[in-house]
């Protein structure tokens, strides 16, 4: 059997090919010998809408109810911040989602929560994984059944407990009343019947249940969101858009245009509106991949910043023990003060619309507030499918120094946090990075404009792949 290692976020893999019903019954032990460590006795497992979800899952609660571990099961799918809540809620000790997130629909994947709502501290996933069997040690499980018998297993609408939760902590009221046409894209993911409820007059895309995706990895970026962006253009009353990703806890956004409204601006934005409008005060978080603006905005409001490794388990471990005001990462992941220590698409969509009613500004203008605190700029990413002998050989000529420049772009200086990024002056930037979840080379860009992220990633690609 193959050692089962856990990426920036969880468990994932091509299902019957490493997921297979015998790893994920392993790695459920391993889950099951942490908890029985840590004296933990209750956990709470969900699934979001990827093939095999709800088998996956029961197959996690029948492997922790063997162990004598009590498991509160999600009824349906439901996203992971839904999962995360609950863990919080009901007083758990551990959380289990099966979900492969934004991955490709070939894959599924494992991830763990802790009990105060968040991703797992990375020491504690590598102690699971140190649990993990070379195969699984039981014989027979319980059945479903013989769990609910013997109050070993409990279902609960952990979506319904989230909307309560929602009801508590925004003024839906004033949202509603500022009537703001939106247009939603739940990519086939978890978050559709959430925001169905909560916004029944949204125009609603790719909002049925779908495990094949149709073919397309459900990453709310804007190369994955066509459509979205095509309606918003085509219909102009249209003043936001919104996306999730498979288990809506990343976001993506539009602008009444139909442009694309990257993390980097809308963690420009969540800072600007718990700041200088809520006057929330907090630590500014955010992974190495983040706009240099960001840390820029936190000294104009006097607060203090740290940049972390790539994934938001490390911004959750700060938050677990620091008073943050906002956190996130690039690929869509984003949190603030006054929720669960974790990443949120809807939360985060709720955020921006408050703003929007609460100042009466639409997104462009909000945006144009930012621009005049930190000056414009654009950003974008490609995937490199490489070959591993190819991605390899660039990481090391990376480590090894050995680019001076990128076509034009002379590099003036490279951190190395998380990967490599090299500082080109101007607010001009390259960063290289292997994924940590799907086998490409992730390339980004900064630049004052998109004409010139696209002239710096086309110059990167030519001096990477000669």
């Amino acid at each position: 059997m193959t050692k089962i290692k856990f990426g920036t976020d969880g468990w994932r893999a091509i299902i019957a090919d490493d997921y297979t019903l015998d790893n994920v019954k392993r790695v459920a032990e391993g889950t099951a010998r942490w908890m029985k460590k840590q004296q933990e006795s209750q956990a709470v497992v969900g699934y979001d809408t990827r093939f095999g979800g709800q088998l996956f899952a029961e197959t996690t609660a029948r492997v922790l109810g063997a162990y004598g571990i009590r498991v509160i099961l999600a009824k349906g799918f439901v996203s992971t911040p839904m999962v995360s809540l609950g863990v919080a809620k009901t007083g758990s000790g551990l959380g289990v989602v099966i979900t492969a997130s934004h991955n490709p629909p070939s894959y599924n994947g494992y991830k763990l929560k802790s009990k105060l709502g968040g991703p797992m501290s990375p020491a504690q996933v590598a102690e699971v994984e140190d649990e993990v069997p070379e195969k699984c040690t039981l014989g027979q499980l319980p059945t479903l059944e013989e769990m609910e018998t013997g109050r070993l297993l409990e279902y609960v609408n952990l979506e319904e407990m989230y909307l309560a939760h929602v009801r508590e902590h925004f003024d839906l009221d004033a949202i509603r009343r500022a009537n703001i046409p939106m247009a939603y894209d739940a990519m086939y993911g978890a978050g559709q019947e959430a925001m169905r409820k909560l916004f029944p007059n949204a125009v609603l895309l790719h909002c049925d249940y779908n495990p094949s995706f149709k073919g397309q990895a459900p990453e709310p970026i804007h190369r994955n969101l066509s459509v979205l962006s095509e309606y918003i253009k085509t219909h102009p009353e249209i003043q936001i858009g919104l996306a999730n990703d498979g288990d809506a806890d990343r976001i993506g956004m539009y602008d009444a245009d139909g442009n694309f409204v990257d993390s980097h601006h809308i963690l420009l934005l969540l800072l600007l509106y718990m700041r200088k409008y809520k006057k929330e005060s907090g630590k500014v978080v955010v992974t190495f991949s983040v706009t240099e603006k960001m840390l820029e905005l936190a000294r104009q409001f006097g607060l203090e910043s740290e940049v972390t490794q790539i994934g938001f388990k490390y911004i959750a471990e700060i938050m677990a023990k620091e008073d943050v005001i906002v956190g996130g990462e690039e690929s869509g992941g984003l949190a603030v003060k006054g929720h669960i220590p974790e990443r949120d698409g809807i939360w985060i969509g709720l955020m921006i619309l408050e703003f929007m009613a609460k100042t009466g500004k639409t997104l462009k203008e909000l945006i144009r507030e930012v621009y005049s605190l930190v000056g414009p700029f654009a950003f974008d990413r490609d995937d490199l499918h490489l070959s591993e002998q190819k991605k390899q050989a660039i990481m090391k000529a990376c480590q090894d120094n050995a680019y001076s420049a990128f076509g034009p772009y002379a590099i003036e200086s490279v951190e190395t946090i998380d990967g490599y990024k090299f500082i080109f002056g101007g607010g001009r930037w390259v960063m290289i990075r292997a994924s940590g979840t799907e086998p490409v080379l992730r390339v980004y860009a900064q630049a004052p404009d998109a004409a010139e992220v696209r002239a710096l990633l086309d110059a990167a690609h030519a001096t990477l792949l000669s």
